[in-house]
């Protein structure tokens, strides 16, 4: 239930805040781009388009609680 609700305003504060959803699209991103280094560029770009809804949607709280800890606040 907890986690449940840490995504429900995780998500929250990614549909009210472009600012936060950028970095943490661009967190994700990055994490996932570290996990499929063996991939080209153009490659890597492809799986990222096809694959990035649900990328976001298991990251959500996760990206949320690291956007709170940066260190550039």
């Amino acid at each position: 239930m907890e986690r449940d609700n840490m995504m429900h305003g995780a998500r929250t504060a990614l549909n009210q805040n472009s600012e936060i959803r950028a970095w943490c699209e661009n967190f994700l991103k990055s994490k996932e781009r570290e996990t499929k280094s063996e991939m080209s560029d153009e490659e890597f770009e492809k799986h990222w388009r096809n694959h990035r809804p649900e990328i976001k949607h298991a990251g959500e709280a996760e990206t949320v609680q690291a956007y709170k800890n940066r260190d550039d606040k």
